[in-house]
């Protein structure tokens, strides 16, 4: 089951306060960004947050799982109506997390 856009608006907007949130659609579901480090993913309509030693301070009880069959665990974030929270937890998230590489351009 894809998740609904609206959901997907609706945690960006939760979040905006953590710095630039965005997302892309990736393989049916959405990876979410903030200040273009990908921290999240949402798939089924549940929010997965990237697992870090801030995240695990922070919150030790949080739930983890994989957000789709395969994956590595990730925190289950099962209060999404908390933005002040959430906020939090994103920032002290994205702080762990490096910058993406830099893709080098293909010539063709």
């Amino acid at each position: 089951m894809a998740s609904n856009p609206e959901f997907v608006q609706y945690i960006a907007d939760n979040l905006s306060r953590a710095g630039l949130i965005t997302y892309r659609k990736m393989f049916g579901e959405y990876g979410m960004y903030c200040d273009g480090k990908i921290f999240a993913l949402i798939c089924n309509n549940q929010l997965f947050i990237k697992i870090t030693e801030a995240g695990k301070k922070m919150q030790p009880a949080l739930p983890q799982a994989p957000p789709y069959e395969g994956a590595k665990d990730y925190f289950l974030m099962e209060d999404i109506d908390d933005s002040v929270f959430l906020t939090e937890f994103v920032i002290a998230t994205c702080k762990e997390l490096p910058m993406p590489k830099e893709r080098k351009k293909v010539k063709g």
